[in-house]
């Protein structure tokens, strides 16, 4: 059984959480998944397969 994971929808959903339980994080988390989400369209995932 082959398992594939995309990184984006795990982080949004983390980072969806996390704004629920502490809305005061909100500015660290959206910073956080942008400097991410940029970080993976630069180097892509072809090499990152769970």
């Amino acid at each position: 059984m082959h398992l594939n994971l995309s990184l984006t929808p795990l982080v949004s959903l983390i980072a969806g959480i996390l704004i629920l339980m502490v809305p005061r994080l909100l500015n660290y988390i959206v910073a956080f998944y942008l400097i991410i989400i940029g970080l993976v369209g630069l180097f892509g995932t072809g090499s990152l397969h769970l």
